[in-house]
């Protein structure tokens, strides 16, 4: 994992805002109106809530004013988590439960840049083998233990989870470092009291309806091939106190994601935190 600090709170701060002598000079701008068709569904709403993801999961865009060189990722991201705009606006949930606002100067964010090259579900046609996926669809179940407070009740997840499964190897450390893999992980394992699936078509369809809501892409004119545009980021950040987001609790669960589109120049920001669901939106 790639960590980007500030040498000071005042370099940050001028990166943001805009000083002369700073590079480039972003400007944030939070786009309340811009919606998630995919999240903010109905049928997926349903599913989150099954899964105990309701309420803690959301997705929010911003926009930027310069253009995003991949070389400067690191001051990019420290530019973000220090602007106002992000300050008054970039969503988290309290200890208590309650929706916040970021509201701190960030110290230090960890930036790791995931792969996202997928454009197709028959990425997990491997799941369709003896001992995790039946050809009808049914996962097959195992006997119950525990993983970071996260019941593993079936082979799947001992595939997403376990090292030691037999089926890990399904997955190589570099499809693991895809964000389609990382969303349908996010799904399958859920929150605190998951009500979890007996088939595996509901995972892979919320994940495609996810991946879709977050990843842009493009149609090459003479390959006529699909390309993905945009960079994903998983992040976390550090206030004077320590760890501050996605949560003060390391956790599989606690996650936040940047996706960049440097075309449109938009930042989506997919954000969870583990725990039973809260039954709102």
């Amino acid at each position: 994992m790639v960590t980007a600090s500030a040498s000071s709170l005042r370099e940050a701060a001028m990166s943001a805002c805009g000083d002369q002598d700073s590079g480039p000079r972003y400007t944030f701008h939070h786009l309340s109106q811009k919606s998630f068709p995919g999240l903010e569904s109905r049928k997926m709403r349903d599913c989150l809530l099954k899964w105990s993801m309701d309420g803690r999961i959301t997705a929010q865009a911003f926009s930027f004013d310069q253009n995003f060189k991949a070389y400067q990722q690191d001051d990019f991201i420290m530019a973000f988590f220090n602007h106002p705009s992000v300050h008054s606006n970039l969503k988290l949930l309290s200890a208590s439960g309650q929706w916040t606002a970021l509201g701190t100067n960030v110290r230090k964010a960890e930036v790791k840049k995931m792969m996202c090259t997928q454009v197709s579900m028959s990425f997990f046609d491997r799941l369709y083998c003896e001992g995790v996926v039946r050809e009808n669809g049914h996962i097959v179940k195992c006997f119950d233990e525990y993983h970071d407070e996260i019941l593993i009740a079936d082979e799947l997840r001992k595939v997403l989870l376990l090292e030691d499964s037999d089926h890990y190897d399904l997955f190589s450390h570099s499809d693991r470092e895809e964000f389609l893999f990382c969303l349908f992980k996010h799904l399958c394992l859920g929150g605190a009291l998951c009500q979890y699936e007996d088939e595996l078509g509901p995972y892979l369809e919320a994940t495609k309806t996810l991946y879709k809501d977050l990843v842009s892409v493009q149609k090459d004119p003479e390959t006529k091939e699909i390309n993905i545009i945009s960079t994903v980021f998983k992040v976390s950040a550090y206030d004077a106190h320590g760890l501050y987001y996605p949560s003060p609790k390391s956790h599989e669960q606690n996650f936040a994601y940047l996706i960049v589109n440097p075309l449109n120049r938009h930042i989506y920001v997919l954000y969870h935190t583990f725990g039973g669901g809260l039954y709102c939106y």
